[in-house]
């Protein structure tokens, strides 16, 4: 009965984990579309997805990771349609503490957040181009 106890534990901890982190990227990477330039963009997501993790109170192992691709930012620069900002983040969930026979000690959960950059958006002034 206990070890069926513990099974429901780990998987409502997975399950939260996953739908946290599913979210959290998500709204970092329309954070990220928002900004007038990559570097901003960057700040941004990162910026939002850790203090996301951190009052979602996850315990990511290290923290968590956020990894920003912000290349697309050059491009609406140009004008160029359709480009996206994606934004990657990995929690490394502890399950050791749950103690059940055959489960690993942590469990990596990871999602990616992707949003489009609107060409129309007000862009910082960099002196090149039109």
């Amino acid at each position: 009965m206990l070890l069926l106890i513990g099974f429901m534990v780990l998987a409502g901890r997975v399950a939260v984990a996953n739908n946290t982190v599913t979210s959290i990227a998500g709204n970092a990477a329309r954070e990220a579309s928002l900004a007038r330039t990559a570097s901003a963009a960057s700040a941004a997501a990162s910026g939002s997805a850790r203090a996301a993790l951190a009052a979602q109170d996850l315990h990511c192992v290290g923290g968590g990771q956020v990894s920003v691709d912000p290349s697309g930012f050059a491009a609406a620069a140009d004008g160029i349609p359709g480009q996206s900002v994606v934004v990657t983040v990995s929690c490394l969930v502890n399950l050791a503490d749950l103690a059940i026979p055959g489960v690993p000690g942590s469990r990596t959960v990871s999602d990616q957040g992707v949003s489009p950059i609107d060409i129309n958006r007000g862009v910082a002034n960099t002196g090149v181009g039109p």
